[in-house]
């Protein structure tokens, strides 16, 4: 079972390269739970759609994933995306280690672990460093994605 998880793993990264939303939301358990630092506690269908979201706003976008582990129940990789964030249109490199947790050959939980100072210095400028700093900061990003997630669930009814 492990090779068929780290394969499911690879399956969706080369997904995420091509900007392939809809395989990689295939690779989700109905019930998988997806959180990351921006993104928190999605569930179910708003996991696929924040991968929607992403990459249909996506310019500029290269996706390289590495050291993929998986067993019977876990999974793990690294993956590092550049991109122009869209709303200042400033350049990020964001280092991501990722963490699944398989159940009937699908991803159940996937947990992305970055930090979120980093990335708002870089997408953000002068007022990431000080917003990205801070746990009121740390708190507006993630109200903003999930808004913004919101927005674009919306509009697509």
């Amino acid at each position: 079972m492990s090779n068929a998880h780290a394969e499911l793993i690879r399956t969706f990264y080369q997904a995420f390269q091509r900007g392939d939303a809809e395989a990689m939301s295939a690779c989700y358990h109905p019930k998988v739970r997806f959180s990351d630092p921006a993104f928190r506690d999605l569930r179910g269908a708003e996991a696929g759609d924040m991968w929607r979201m992403l990459c249909s706003r996506a310019q500029d976008f290269s996706l390289t994933f590495s050291d993929v582990h998986a067993d019977q129940t876990r999974g793990s990789a690294q993956w590092q995306a550049r991109y122009t964030f869209t709303q200042t249109g400033r350049s990020v490199l964001n280092r991501i280690h990722a963490e699944f947790v398989f159940r009937d050959g699908l991803i159940i939980e996937h947990r992305d672990h970055f930090d979120l100072w980093r990335w708002a210095r870089q997408a953000l400028g002068a007022k990431g460093w000080l917003v990205g700093a801070l746990p009121a900061g740390r708190r507006a990003i993630a109200a903003q994605a999930r808004r913004s997630l919101e927005a674009w669930r919306q509009s697509r009814k």
